[in-house]
């Protein structure tokens, strides 16, 4: 079956279902929810952003892209989610945000510190640009 043919569901985490009592969705929360996803039909979940953020863009700020925010849950609630939707024939797609991190990430601040290698990761301009965001 190609993508175009996948019947794909889309979670953001944050909102989905709490299972802590700290009113903030979590990846136990997609676990939970995988057996009625998969009576719904779903091939695919596409999984919005559940990294570590300063939550400034709701998650899209991306402080770190090597780990999960503890809010959301940790590697092992991650591998169960997946090995439980693998075994309900549910797919994941991550939303990976490549064109943009957090000012709090480990490379921008390193940019903004003067070093030369990470510098070439980013367009880095004197202000005013000019440019509307």
């Amino acid at each position: 079956m190609t993508l175009s043919e996948k019947v794909i569901y889309q979670i953001y985490p944050k909102s989905f279902l709490d299972t802590t009592g700290n009113g903030i969705g979590d990846l136990r929360g997609v676990t939970e929810k995988l057996p009625y996803l998969a009576e719904l039909g779903i091939d695919m979940i596409w999984l919005n952003p559940f990294y570590p953020s300063p939550q400034k863009d709701n998650g899209y700020d991306i402080s770190d892209y090597m780990n999960i925010d503890p809010v959301f849950g940790d590697f092992e609630d991650f591998d169960q989610m997946i090995a439980r939707g693998k075994k309900l024939g549910i797919e994941f797609m991550l939303d990976m945000v490549l064109n943009h991190v957090s000012t709090e990430h480990e490379w921008f601040k390193k940019a903004l510190a003067g070093d030369k290698y990470y510098q070439d990761f980013f367009i880095l301009r004197d202000q005013p640009t000019d440019w509307r965001s």
